[in-house]
């Protein structure tokens, strides 16, 4: 990628008056124009070009139009103004004067950092989740940047979102977990169990926070006996959803109580419930729980409908494979 300092022969300032960049009355004309130039020059060329009309344009419209732009080429020249757009240094506020246009092109941002990979995004992402005045919406998308990142950096910033008692969003604090599930690092396991084990009223009443939270304990390689025993808590949860996580990552675990623990929620008063049991206990097992749960007598009739259910399924896939 040549250098901005090797392409003075790009005629900026001229591009900008041509397309009409600054203060434009009519941002679909503008974005024709812009769009025209790929006849013109070179990518290497263009996103030089980019990144000079997303410093200077005052339209939100054409700010978006270039955003896109520059994300397609995901080029380490955009990185700067990006982030100085991102942190407000560019007078972004004094150009775009709406503030739903703002946060929107903020949020948009955000989500071309995360989709660069690139890990110097990782600072200016935690500032703007930390600052205690940003607006909730970028802390939000912040967040889920990190976590498509996966910089473990991020992890113990992440961490102290969960743990901050003065962190009252719990939208924040569900994207903060999610991002941890994303990055996988085995560091999180406490601040993750600690929101299964939570007795705070504001967080246990938030049942997503827990499936947030199970989610991301599914994607970490653990043995921790405190994670059986916040698992089993799950399994009592009130919420239907997060007794079928707890299942599902029992299910994918090493944990040599797991069939044990998931058979157990064969007698669950909830029909969903149960039938992500059997078919938990299926891909553990096989064909031979089935057999055993139809012939069972004590077994529910949740429990034999599901099995049953699955046991007709799967003859139909068989049937349908062989023809």
């Amino acid at each position: 990628m040549p250098a901005m300092e090797e392409n003075q022969n790009i005629p900026f300032e001229h591009l900008a008056e041509r397309c009409d960049i600054v203060n434009s009355d009519n941002p679909k004309s503008s974005i024709d124009n812009i769009s025209a130039l790929s006849k013109d020059y070179p990518s290497e060329y263009l996103v030089l070009i980019y990144n000079y009309f997303f410093e200077i344009s005052n339209s939100y419209e054409i700010l978006m139009f270039l955003l896109n732009k520059i994300d397609k080429y995901k080029d380490k020249s955009s990185r700067t103004i990006l982030i100085d757009s991102l942190l407000m240094k560019s007078k972004l506020a004094q150009r775009i004067t709406d503030s739903d246009n703002l946060t929107r092109l903020r949020v948009n941002i955000t989500k071309v950092l995360a989709n660069t990979k690139d890990a110097q995004a990782v600072y200016p992402l935690l500032y703007c989740l930390n600052n205690k005045d940003e607006n909730y919406k970028i802390k939000l998308s912040c967040a889920e940047a990190l976590g498509k990142i996966g910089d473990k950096y991020a992890v113990l910033p992440l961490m102290n979102i969960l743990e901050d008692d003065s962190e009252q969003s719990v939208y924040v604090k569900e994207s903060a977990v999610s991002a941890l599930g994303m990055i996988g690092d085995e560091k999180a396991v406490d601040s993750l169990v600690s929101i299964l084990e939570s007795k705070k009223g504001f967080l246990d009443k938030f049942t997503f926070l827990k499936e947030r939270a199970l989610e991301a304990l599914n994607k970490l390689n653990f043995k921790a006996e405190k994670v059986r025993s916040a698992l089993i808590k799950s399994l009592r949860d009130e919420s239907p959803q997060v007794r079928i996580n707890a299942i599902e990552v029992l299910m994918n675990s090493e944990d040599p109580q797991a069939e044990k623990l998931i058979r157990g929620m064969l007698e669950d008063n909830n029909r969903e419930v149960v039938q992500n049991a059997v078919i938990a206990l299926y891909n553990m097992i096989g064909d031979s729980i089935l057999n055993e749960i139809l012939r069972d007598e004590t077994a529910t009739d949740f429990a034999k409908i599901e099995a049953l259910k699955l046991q007709e399924d799967l003859n139909e896939y068989e049937e349908d494979e062989y023809e």
